[in-house]
């Protein structure tokens, strides 16, 4: 079994990096005196599982039309800035799903919106470099100029599929539509997770062959969409061949 997982979302809580940088553009383009309405974190993060563009969520703020654009602008600027990284976390549970996975023998692969400097920091911060061989980490070159997700991420998995051997069965994880569009592009099943930064409503959409409330979710509903498959192939009782006189 092969697995394919996302980083943001199934395993890193980018949470609160995104909020922490959303208190900073506020604070950067409001206007001395002005009066802003911060959101709460949870309140911001609603905005964002639900794709509230950044103009908006600035608007929600407090901001006017322009500012609400400067302050989306240097939000694109400044959320992967390498001071802000180590506010990720591993998602709760997340590192005990690599754990179970790891020990039935899966072979695990990260493919991820990452730069390598950004993937590198937090695997080594957070402990998980053990769950990826360096020949399984899939990510974007540190000079890489992003275009759209949806476009990037199919291209990481093309390069994937070069570069992997043949699995007998390889799925992924993934919490965007980013995630959905690659899995499709290989035509490969994909599992939804409500860890990260899109809601159920979003999530649905755009069709992946299954939600989890997390990664140790995808795992649970993997082992039994396989253990079903397995199930369906075998003989019928009775139709085995009778072995002896």
């Amino acid at each position: 079994m092969r697995l394919i997982t996302d980083f943001d979302g199934p395993i890193a809580d980018v949470s609160e990096r995104y909020y922490q940088v959303y208190q900073y553009c506020l604070r950067e383009i409001a206007r001395s005196g002005q009066e802003i309405h911060r959101l709460s974190k949870q309140e911001f993060w609603n905005l964002k599982r639900a794709q509230v563009k950044e103009a908006e969520i600035g608007v929600r703020s407090g901001l006017d039309g322009t500012q609400a654009d400067q302050f989306a602008q240097l939000r694109r600027d400044t959320v992967h800035r390498m001071e802000y990284m180590p506010l990720d976390q591993p998602v709760p549970g997340a590192i005990q799903a690599l754990e179970r996975a790891q020990g039935m023998g899966w072979e695990l692969v990260v493919m991820t919106m990452r730069r390598v400097r950004e993937l590198d920091e937090a695997l080594e911060r957070c402990g998980l470099a053990r769950f990826f061989t360096p020949d399984r980490r899939y990510c974007l070159p540190n000079d890489y100029v992003k275009t759209r997700d949806v476009e990037d991420k199919p291209k990481l998995m093309a390069k994937a599929m070069g570069e992997l051997p043949p699995a007998a069965l390889t799925w992924m994880v993934g919490d965007t539509e980013a995630d959905i569009a690659a899995a499709r592009s290989a035509q490969i099943p994909i599992v939804g997770v409500l860890s990260g930064i899109r809601d159920r409503d979003r999530l649905e959409g755009y069709e992946p062959d299954a939600i989890a409330p997390n990664l140790a979710g995808a795992i649970d509903y993997i082992i039994a969409k396989t253990n079903r498959a397995t199930k369906t192939t075998l003989p019928r009782e009775g139709s085995l061949p009778r072995t002896g006189s």
